[in-house]
């Protein structure tokens, strides 16, 4: 097989290649567009103008030469006729021959043309000169319409553009002028059609000349003005690229990026401004930070301060609890009130630390070789009793997470407890399905439930801190309004996500997605729409019917 040279296959990607630098250049670059955009316009502009010059030099230059030789002509006849008046009538056909030539002499001598021709109108006769033809005049470039008009006009002067051979051969453009002369004979006048030929070579030759002059100073301006455009949008873009890169450094955090100012002129105004803009924003953002940390310390140390005195009365209610037998039915109950009340309090006061240490930046991960699907197999046989009293069955469906990956298995464990806690607390006793499964990038833990779901406007703001769908539903499990957040800043510090799909009736999927040995988080290995949602086969299974889910045949993974 015939080899292919390499350039040959090469240039196609070459040619892509610059069309893509270019195509990226005109949507970055103001600079390069605008130089681009003057330049055709200019260039279109002077395009016009040469082309509109060109042509009415050419139709004054024509003009001047036709002018020109029409008057020439006009002499050179004239005069020529008038040697005619004067000469004496002769019988001697030698005589009328050489009055004949003398006369092409004289128009010769006249004027600029070498190319004259001299035909007898009417028929032929032996006493009568005969036509006198230059060796240069070709007969051929004399139309029949301008023969008609010379016969038939003999006082007028008629002219007509002609191509005329040069002396190396070529083709020149020409003017062909024709006249009548009278010259004298025996018995009265005999009549002569009278042309004479005139290159424009010289005319041509100052339009191509002028032309050239023309595109050559064109191209110049087109060149000057590209150079001037962009020595002055340099002198205006510059500054607005500093000014893009300095807005950028400062939105990366870098506050302390200012802009140099020079002169008095809007440019100057525009940097003051902005450095202005940069002050404020700077000092706002300081005391926005003095505040955050401010009420940081202030959550910490309250914190810390209620852990003595909340240990203590923990203590006595536990104590006042165990011997709730001995009281009143009334007192006993309000013993009970007061441990729940007392453990919720302490969870809240747990949380409110966690969330601090999160602000603050100060929480630090334990990693640990974990499998995710024997995680959650602990934590469902743990919230076993909890989905018992609730009426919900809980089910594991886990074709993959076996493997074990890096995690905080503290911190896991309580997202997928929270997950599962609300599931059950708003599943309203109907099934819930707990799914693990992964793949060579990531794996993924989804918990969904068939109960009341939520409104899109109140899946938007599930993770937010003491938020709930409905204020008037009584927690039935303790929760303290800051479980979700909390799992949320836990899937993000170990490079996760924490997503969540929910619609009224038709209950909610939350699917936490862990990345394996800090791979990229592309996807996830399970979907956030439930295939029971994607499918349709919901309805044909029933929102309050148990549903028979088992383990897969799938290799685990």
């Amino acid at each position: 097989m015939r080899a292919v040279p390499v350039s040959r296959i090469r240039r196609p990607t070459d040619w892509r290649d610059i069309r893509d630098r270019l195509a990226t250049l005109w949507r970055r670059s103001l600079r390069f567009r605008t130089i681009v955009i003057t330049v055709a316009l200019t260039a279109a502009t002077i395009l016009v103008t040469c082309v509109a010059m060109a042509l009415v030099i050419q139709n004054e230059l024509f003009t001047a030469r036709k002018d020109q030789v029409l008057l020439e002509a006009q002499r050179a006849t004239a005069a020529a006729q008038a040697t005619l008046d004067a000469a004496v009538d002769s019988t001697d056909p030698a005589a009328a021959q050489t009055l004949m030539n003398g006369i092409a002499t004289r128009l010769s001598q006249q004027s600029s043309s070498d190319l004259i021709a001299l035909y007898r109108i009417g028929p032929p006769s032996p006493l009568a000169p005969q036509p006198f033809i230059s060796p240069a005049f070709d007969s051929s470039i004399v139309t029949q319409a301008l023969r008609t008009q010379v016969q038939s006009n003999p006082d007028l002067q008629w002219w007509q553009s002609v191509a005329l051979p040069s002396d190396d051969g070529r083709i020149v453009p020409g003017i062909l002028v024709g006249h009548q002369l009278r010259f004298p004979a025996e018995d009265g006048v005999d009549y002569y059609e009278l042309y004479m030929g005139y290159d424009l070579a010289s005319a041509s030759q100052t339009l191509a000349f002028v032309q050239v002059l023309l595109w050559v100073v064109g191209l110049v301006l087109v060149v000057l003005i590209g150079a001037i455009a962009w020595v002055v949008l340099r002198s205006v873009t510059t500054p607005i690229a500093d000014a893009a890169e300095t807005s950028a450094k400062l939105a990366a955090g870098d506050l302390g990026v200012r802009l140099p100012v020079r002169g008095e002129d809007e440019l100057a105004t525009l940097n003051r401004s902005f450095n202005a803009m940069a002050d404020s924003i700077e000092s706002q953002i300081k005391e926005l930070a003095d505040l955050s940390l401010v009420q940081q310390r202030f959550v910490s140390d309250v914190s810390h301060e209620l852990r003595t005195p909340l240990t203590t009365i923990r203590l006595a209610a536990d104590m006042i609890n165990d011997q709730r037998g001995e009281f009143e039915p009334a007192t006993a109950r309000a013993a009970e009130l007061l441990h729940a009340q007392v453990q919720r309090f302490e969870v809240l006061l747990g949380d409110l630390l966690e969330i601090s240490r999160y602000d603050a930046g100060s929480v630090q991960l334990e990693l640990e070789p974990t499998s995710m699907a024997h995680l959650a197999e602990d934590v469902i046989a743990s919230m076993e009793q909890l989905a018992q009293q609730h009426g919900s069955d809980v089910r594991l469906v886990a074709p993959g997470g076996y493997t074990p990956i890096d995690m905080d298995a503290r911190r896991v464990r309580r997202v997928v407890r929270n997950l599962l806690g609300n599931a059950i607390e708003h599943g309203e006793g109907r099934p819930i399905v707990v799914s693990v499964d992964s793949d060579r990038d990531a794996v993924a833990l989804s918990v969904r439930d068939f109960g009341l779901g939520m409104r899109a406007e109140d899946v938007e703001r599930v993770f937010d801190r003491f938020w709930r769908a409905d204020p008037s539903r009584v927690r039935t499990i303790g929760g303290t309004g800051l479980g979700l957040s909390i799992a949320l800043g836990d899937a993000r510090l170990h490079g996760g996500t924490l997503s969540v799909w929910s619609e009224l009736g038709r209950g909610s999927n939350f699917l936490l997605t862990l990345p394996r040995d800090g791979r990229p988080l592309g996807g996830s290995p399970l979907p956030l729409v439930p295939e029971d949602e994607q499918g349709g086969a919901l309805e044909a299974l029933g929102l309050t019917q148990p549903i028979s889910l088992g383990r897969t045949g799938r290799t685990p993974s």
